[in-house]
């Protein structure tokens, strides 16, 4: 069955790889793409972002607390939290330390909805990267002290699912979606 002039998403791939053909693709690129996994990698691809979200789920707020914990360039760590900001994801908070105010960085709700994302990274990271005797770190509850997992379910029979139990297929945006990366006015919700 062909919906939206692609018979299935594996063609549609090809079909954006075909329109980027004649330049190379920078991830900033991904923004454009009618994909719901490349326009999220658009804007954390990159790891220090991905890092530094890491450490707001850890409680850091303050620039210089997330400095010294990553070790990352002032100039460099500016870009990334003035880009969580601008997206939504951290907001800026006024703080008043000894000599002066301050922003804090805190996790909007949009930011807490990316927990699960860097979860299924720890998740497979304790599968496949750690060492021999087990995981680097443990998540536990805090309400009953139980270690955590991620879990991907289906919505209508709860069954828990892997990558050979889903089928990808077209959803109610990419009507919307196709006609941006046609060049043609998208409406104001895609």
């Amino acid at each position: 069955m062909e919906r939206f002039g692609v018979a299935t998403l594996p063609e549609f791939g090809f079909r954006m790889q075909v329109r980027y053909a004649r330049r190379a693709v920078r991830v900033a690129d991904f923004a454009d793409q009618p994909c719901n996994v490349a326009r999220p990698i658009a804007l954390l691809g990159e790891g220090w972002t991905l890092l530094v979200l890491r450490q707001a789920f850890m409680g850091t707020r303050r620039f210089d607390d997330f400095q010294r914990s990553l070790g990352i360039s002032r100039s460099l760590l500016a870009e990334r939290l003035r880009r969580l900001v601008d997206a939504g994801i951290l907001r800026r908070e006024p703080y008043r330390d000894a000599a002066r105010t301050r922003d804090q960085y805190r996790l909007t709700e949009k930011g807490l909805d990316l927990y699960p994302v860097l979860m299924a990274l720890r998740a497979w990271s304790d599968k496949h990267e750690a060492p021999v005797e087990g995981p680097l770190v443990l998540y536990r509850h805090r309400g009953c002290g139980g270690l955590t997992e991620t879990v991907h379910r289906c919505v209508g029979c709860g069954e828990e699912l892997g990558a050979r139990d889903v089928s990808p297929e077209p959803g109610p945006g990419m009507a919307s979606a196709l006609a941006g990366a046609a060049g043609e006015p998208q409406s104001p919700a895609a």
